[in-house]
């Protein structure tokens, strides 16, 4: 399969050059990659295991309204160092069928995520007394889709 243009020519870009002979870019952009997923895939775990009943202790909507935050910093730090990183084999990496598939866990895990605010964040502050079976399946499938896209991520260098 062919490449498409967008990403031959961004690997053919002054961008993709630099990452391919720069000695320190290419490793620092996986370090941030790596400090994103942490803060990204960490905070949204511990709120879904907490929305799923674990440590009860904790009130929900206060670990979410701190949790969040670091979330969307990881969030946007993935986003621009995984932008680095593919912009140095965008070629090969847009036909990479793992690569494919970790970017639609990530959309669904993100329309999961949205969905999840748009539908229960009204009700975080009593979710150990009125829990929606909905809301908790969503929490599940959120772990799922998360711990996938990073396994997808890991396998790229594989595949």
């Amino acid at each position: 399969m062919a490449a498409p243009a967008f990403a031959v020519a961004l690997e053919a870009s002054s961008l993709g050059v630099f990452m391919r002979a720069s000695v320190i870019a290419y490793p620092l952009a996986n370090l941030a990659h790596l400090l994103g997923l942490v803060l990204l895939v960490g905070p949204i775990i511990a709120l879904d295991l907490r929305l799923l009943g674990f440590a009860r202790a904790l009130p929900v909507k206060a670990l979410s309204s701190y949790l969040t935050p670091f979330a969307i910093l990881g969030l946007l730090l993935m986003i621009a160092s995984g932008t680095l990183l593919f912009s140095a084999d965008a070629a090969a990496l847009s036909v990479n069928a793992v690569l494919q598939i970790k970017v639609v866990l990530i959309a669904l895990g993100l329309i999961n995520a949205i969905l999840f605010r748009l539908l229960w964040s009204g009700r975080l502050y009593d979710w150990d007394r009125r829990p929606a079976g909905f809301g908790r399946l969503q929490c599940a499938a959120s772990i799922g889709l998360w711990l996938g896209a990073g396994t997808a991520g890991r396998l790229i260098a594989y595949f």
